[in-house]
C-alpha cells in the first residue's frame, strides 16, 4: 500500500447503501444548478444505479428540474412526455422504445427503466404542472429521427411550412439513412453539402415562434420548443457528419459544443416555463463531464462539456466522476455488433483506479475540494480508464486508457471496486453467455 494511499483512507466516505450515503454530496451541491454526473463506461449497473440515486435526492432535496442525458433528443423527449403524464405510452417500457439504433442498452436497460418510473411517479404528485422533472437528450446522431419530428410538428401547425421544411431536408433524399455516407461525400468535395438547407429551415422556423407559440399556451411553447430542438440537431448533425472525416475539425469539438448549446437552451427554456432559473443534472461519460483541460484531449485541443460549462457557470456547476477497478461491463467488441458482458481487467498499476483499490473502503465518495493538499497530490497525472460503447480488453492500455489530472478534472469522485454489467432489456445470446471474470496481469 502506498504513502498516497494511507492519507486517501481517511478521506474516502464509506458508501453502505444507507440513505445517507450521499448527504456530502448534496451539501456540495448546494445552490449549483448545474451537477454533472459521469460513468467510466457505458455499461457498468452501480454508476446507472447510484447516478439515478443521487438525482432522485437532487430533485426531491434541491428542486432539480431536469435531466440532461448522453441521448438523442427524439427518443428522450419521448420519455420526458411519458414522466409528466403526456403521449401515448402507457409504460416506461414503452416510453424507452424511442431508442433503436446501435447502442440500444445504454437507455433500454434495468436501471434506466427503474428510475424512469420513479420520475413518473414523482411528477404524478406533484400539485403543480411546473414542479414536474423532465427528461432530455443532449446528442446530435439523430439527424433523421429529427427531420421527422421537425416535419411531423409542421404538419400540424403550418402545413405549408411543412412543404419548405420538406424542399430544404430533400437534400438528404439520395443518401437514404446511411449519415457516414453523406459524411464521407460531402467531406471529400464528392457532392455539395446540405449545410444552407438546414440553416435556412432552423432561421425559417425560428422566424414564425411568435406566431406558434400564441396558439395553445404552455401546449404550444412545449411543443415549439421541442420542434426547435430537433431543427437544431439537423443543423449541428450535418455539419458533424460533414466534418468527420475533415481532419482539421475536430467532431468531438462540434459534438461537445451542441450538448452545451442544447444545455443552455433547455436551461433557458425550464427558467421560463417554471419562472425560476432551471436546475439541471447531466448525464454523461466521464470523458464528456471531466474538464478536458485537465487531460490528454486538452493537449491535442479537444474540449468537452465539462470544459465548457465550468468556463460558463464557474461554482455554480459541480462535477462527479465514477471509477472501477474490476469487475464486467456491457459492451460491444465493434460498432453495430451485438451487446456483450464482458470480463474488465484490474486497472493498469499507474492509474488512478488501481491507487483506489489501495483505500480501505472498496466503496467510497471522495470530495476532491475539501483537503487542499490531497487535492494536489491527486493533481499529479496518472492513467484513467475510459470504456465506452466498444471495450476490447486485448488492446486495453492503447484503446481505453489516457493521462488525466484527477483533482482539475472533477470536484468529487465516487469509486466502486468492483462493478458488474448492467442489465440491457433485450438481452442476446452473446450478453447471457457472458465472460468468467479472470485475474489478467495488471501491467498490461
Amino acid at each position: 500500500m502506498s504513502a498516497l494511499s494511507d492519507r486517501l483512507s481517511p478521506a474516502a466516505e464509506e458508501l453502505t447503501g444507507s440513505p445517507n450515503d450521499y448527504d456530502r454530496l448534496i451539501e456540495m451541491v448546494g445552490e449549483a444548478g448545474f451537477v454533472l454526473l459521469g460513468e467510466a463506461s457505458h455499461g457498468t449497473h452501480e454508476f446507472y444505479r447510484e447516478r439515478a440515486l443521487i438525482t432522485r435526492r437532487l430533485i426531491d432535496e434541491r428542486g432539480f428540474n431536469a435531466v440532461a442525458a448522453e441521448a438523442d433528443w427524439p427518443a428522450a423527449y419521448r420519455i420526458n412526455r411519458f414522466v409528466r403524464g403526456e403521449g401515448a405510452d402507457v409504460d416506461s417500457v414503452d416510453a424507452l422504445a424511442g431508442f433503436r439504433r446501435f447502442p440500444q442498452w445504454m437507455w433500454r436497460n434495468a436501471d434506466v427503466l427503474d428510475f424512469v418510473g420513479w420520475l413518473r411517479e414523482h411528477n404524478d404528485a406533484q400539485s403543480y404542472p411546473n414542479r414536474k422533472a423532465g427528461f432530455y437528450g443532449l446528442d446530435l446522431y439523430s439527424l433523421h429521427a429529427s427531420i421527422e419530428a421537425v416535419l411531423a410538428y409542421l404538419e400540424k401547425v403550418d402545413p405549408e411550412a411543412a412543404k419548405r421544411a420538406r424542399h430544404h431536408y430533400g437534400c438528404f433524399n439520395h443518401f437514404g439513412k446511411e449519415t457516414e455516407t453523406y459524411g464521407y461525400a460531402t467531406g471529400h468535395g464528392l457532392t455539395p453539402s446540405c449545410e444552407e438547407a438546414v440553416v435556412k429551415e432552423l432561421v425559417a422556423l425560428r422566424r414564425q415562434e411568435m406566431d406558434y407559440l400564441g396558439r395553445d399556451g404552455q401546449v404550444a411553447v412545449d411543443a415549439y420548443f421541442c420542434a426547435e430542438q430537433n431543427a437544431l440537431v439537423v443543423r449541428n448533425a450535418e455539419e458533424y457528419y460533414r466534418n468527420m472525416f475533415r481532419r482539421e475539425v475536430s467532431s468531438w469539438n462540434l459534438r461537445d459544443h451542441h450538448m452545451m448549446e442544447s444545455l443552455l437552451s433547455l436551461g433557458e427554456h425550464l427558467s421560463k416555463e417554471q419562472g425560476a432559473p432551471g436546475r439541471i443534472v447531466v448525464w454523461a461519460h466521464n470523458s464528456h463531464l471531466g474538464d478536458a483541460r485537465a487531460t490528454q484531449m486538452g493537449e491535442r485541443g479537444e474540449l468537452n462539456l465539462g470544459q465548457l460549462v465550468r468556463e460558463r457557470f464557474g461554482k455554480g456547476a459541480v462535477a462527479i466522476g465514477f471509477t472501477t477497478y474490476i469487475g464486467s461491463v456491457t459492451a460491444a467488441s465493434n460498432w453495430n455488433e451485438p451487446a456483450e458482458r464482458k470480463a474488465v481487467r484490474p486497472a493498469h498499476r499507474d492509474s488512478y483506479e488501481a491507487l483506489f483499490h489501495e483505500v480501505d473502503t472498496p466503496r467510497f465518495f471522495l470530495d476532491l475540494r475539501d483537503d487542499p493538499q490531497l487535492a494536489a497530490e491527486l493533481r499529479n497525472e496518472r492513467l484513467e480508464r475510459a470504456i465506452g460503447v466498444i471495450y476490447r480488453p486485448e488492446t486495453e492500455l492503447q484503446s481505453h486508457y489516457f493521462h488525466a489530472r484527477l483533482s482539475d478534472q472533477f470536484d468529487a469522485v465516487i469509486h466502486f471496486d468492483h462493478t458488474r454489467a448492467v442489465e440491457p432489456l433485450e438481452r442476446t445470446t452473446e450478453w447471457e453467455l457472458g465472460e468468467v471474470e479472470e485475474t489478467f496481469p495488471s501491467g498490461l
